[in-house]
């Protein structure tokens, strides 16, 4: 009887073993890819790798899925309404798409228990699901990353501890970390984004971010009682290449055309007081592309729901005024007559100058200069109308 049960008890060791070892072969991953040329990719991109070979399953949850073809999109993306899905991908295409436009890829492996690993995928199959995938996008509190952060954390029986963040980093410092080298990127952004996005930001907000996300991954450790563990069990790139080369892009930059319009500029008012003649198509071109960029700011302020864009003081400077009023300036301008806008101009521009400093928004350095080139054209105006009388 006592052989029987040893033979019993060898034959059910012999049959859990390979239910153990497949168990013990799955892997969740972090992955983190670098960034890309393209300015949606500027900042890189998180996803989540779920690996089971046992079953041959090798998968990308991807939070970061958006069709370009979507009615209305470039509207809905201004607006801040811009719908986001889960899209999941074999690993091996995934893999290529990124080796192919040269952006490195880190993956993460995390310490999961069975239970984790098993309760995170049947979480991503519900996230898959087609009325569950679609979500409303928010770039710096709901993307791709902290949607697989906030996956992974939901899986974990504890919670997850970070390490302590750097202090004192705002959202915008942290996109100008991505955006360098690209100064059109960059002016466009800072010109969207309002004094919210200069505020200290906590080090959890600061995992919008994806390599911050993977930085703050590294150090985590999961606790629940007594018990700590680190989050990352390994990392490794598991796509190595050399970056693009990006393609040609516009090539003066936003400070060179600033410098450009101070000296168009200068030039057409010396001309206005040689000639005693206003040069009224340089002021549709001018003030024109003012109002335009004030129309820009002032939708986003007071329609879109993007975060951070509703306190942009620029708003004084770039507003839509100057292109409501500029039939009345040209028509004044072509019989001759004299514009009070200018002088009311050029003292609303001075006051700007001088307040810049001690507003709570961090400005692009082309505005500065921008403001002076608006305040030297509308001096010129003076000038004119001075020595016409």
């Amino acid at each position: 009887m006592n052989r029987l049960l040893m033979i019993v008890a060898l034959w059910l060791s012999v049959m859990m073993q390979p239910v153990k070892a497949e168990t013990d072969s799955v892997k969740v991953s972090l992955l983190t890819c670098a960034p890309g040329t393209e300015i949606y990719a500027l900042f890189g991109h998180t996803a989540l790798r779920y690996e089971d070979p046992a079953r041959g399953q090798d998968w990308v949850f991807n939070y970061g899925m958006f069709n370009f073809d979507t009615p209305n999109f470039i509207m809905r993306f201004v607006k801040g309404e811009t719908d986001y899905e889960l899209g999941v991908t074999p690993y091996a295409r995934f893999q290529f798409q990124y080796a192919f436009r040269g952006s490195s890829v880190y993956q993460q492996v995390l310490n999961l228990t069975t239970e984790e690993k098993q309760r995170i995928y049947r979480l991503l199959e519900e996230n898959y699901r087609p009325e569950n995938r679609v979500y409303r996008y928010n770039y710096f509190y709901d993307n791709c990353t902290t949607r697989a952060r906030d996956r992974v954390e939901e899986c974990i029986d504890g919670r997850v501890v970070y390490p302590k963040a750097a202090e004192g980093l705002s959202f915008r410092q942290i996109v100008h970390q991505y955006t360098r080298g690209h100064a059109w990127d960059e002016l466009g952004i800072d010109l969207c984004l309002g004094s919210e996005a200069d505020a200290p930001i906590s080090g959890r907000e600061q995992m919008f971010a994806p390599f911050y996300m993977l930085e703050a991954a590294r150090g985590a450790s999961i606790v629940k009682g007594d018990s700590v563990r680190p989050l990352v069990l390994e990392e490794q790139k598991v796509v190595d290449v050399e970056p693009e080369e990006e393609e040609g892009s516009f090539p003066l930059s936003p400070m060179q055309c600033v410098f450009i319009l101070i000296s168009i500029s200068c030039v057409a008012g010396w001309w206005q007081i040689r000639t005693g003649r206003v040069a009224w198509l340089w002021d549709v071109l001018l003030y024109g592309a003012q109002g335009l960029a004030g129309c820009v700011i002032a939708f986003l302020m007071f329609f879109s729901v993007h975060p951070t864009v509703d306190s942009n003081w620029l708003i004084i400077l770039l507003n839509p005024i100057p292109l409501v009023y500029l039939p009345c300036m040209v028509y004044r301008a072509v019989k001759g007559k004299k514009d009070l806008y200018h002088a009311v101009n050029v003292v609303y521009l001075t006051i700007f100058i001088i307040i810049m400093p001690f507003i709570p928004q961090k400005f692009n350095a082309t505005i500065l200069p921008l403001a002076l080139c608006l305040l030297l054209y509308s001096a010129s105006h003076i000038l004119l109308y001075r020595r016409k009388k």
